[in-house]
């Protein structure tokens, strides 16, 4: 139970953070701003992963959901390079790879 709740966390901040990055290049300047689908999408994922995360809390110790659900840092740098075309530095990928592997140690605790 407790890695599906990591994965629905995983998997729902990490496409409530796409869809407002994606909307919010679409729209431009701050000035034109108007509310659309995608970003009532993205806040629906974010409620999705919170309500998501409170109950992983109800279930694990704060010391495995936090670094847990990090893997959406990991996720979601693939897909801003595959999917937004975002220019990923080196930093950044050195980073993701840390975090992954903090995931995998701590999947076999």
């Amino acid at each position: 139970m407790r890695w599906l709740l990591v994965a629905i966390v995983v998997a729902a901040t990490t496409c409530g953070d796409l869809l407002q990055a994606w909307e919010m290049k679409r729209q431009g300047a701050a000035g034109r701003f108007r509310p659309t689908w995608p970003l009532g999408a993205a806040v629906v994922c974010m409620a999705v992963s919170f309500f998501s995360f409170l109950k992983l809390l109800e279930i694990e110790d704060l010391s495995f959901a936090v670094p847990a659900t990090a893997a959406s840092l990991v996720l979601e740098t693939i897909l801003a390079r595959a999917l937004l075309r975002e220019r990923v530095e080196g930093r950044r990928w050195a980073g993701a790879l840390l975090v992954a592997c903090g995931v995998i140690l701590l999947g076999q605790t």
